[in-house]
């Protein structure tokens, strides 16, 4: 089979990880006379790779974050916050034992910076979230039951490994939303 044959059935079954390090892949094991069991687990990690890497840009783009923040961007020393805590829980153990992680502080402590640093942390871990504004979550479940469809967001929710809500406190809403 020839090298554009191969290209083109990797593509044909979507081993788009594979396609991109074939050429890369052959020319090391040429080079370092690589038996095919090597050649084939080299193109095999290639792919899984990059199923990893399209599952992650996935979930942030699911998860609807507001900033695309890292915990390296936050200033520790301008904060009143516990640096280790907070690095602590980006490894996402919080989660594992079904834990709440509540962030309090007045306007422009940055919470809302860390809630997405350590969302972006956990879902590169293989987790999957959703922020949420709560004035937001509250309206669109008050119109999904205007609209005798309640139980959608509510379905989406229940499969997500967690949900920050943000502002909570900050704006008033109905009655019906509380």
């Amino acid at each position: 089979m020839e090298r554009s044959d191969v290209i083109d059935a990797m593509g044909k079954l979507k081993l788009y990880g594979m396609r991109a390090a074939y050429d890369e892949v052959l020319t090391t094991a040429v080079k370092r006379q690589h038996e095919p069991q090597q050649i084939i687990g080299d193109l095999l990690t290639a792919e899984i790779r990059e199923k990893q890497a399209r599952s992650v840009k996935y979930q942030m783009t699911i998860a609807k974050l507001p900033l695309a923040k890292e915990l390296e961007e936050f200033d520790f020393e301008a904060a009143e916050v516990n640096e280790t805590l907070i690095r602590d829980l980006a490894s996402g153990d919080f989660l594992d034992h079904q834990r709440n992680l509540v962030l309090i502080g007045g306007t422009g402590t940055g919470k809302t910076h860390l809630a997405a640093s350590i969302a972006r942390a956990c879902i590169r871990a293989g987790r999957r979230g959703r922020f949420f504004n709560v004035v937001d979550l509250v309206n669109k479940l008050d119109a999904e039951a205007r609209a005798e469809r309640q139980g959608r967001t509510a379905d989406l929710i229940s499969r997500l490994d967690f949900l920050i809500l943000d502002e909570l406190g900050y704006l008033p809403f109905a009655q019906t939303g509380g």
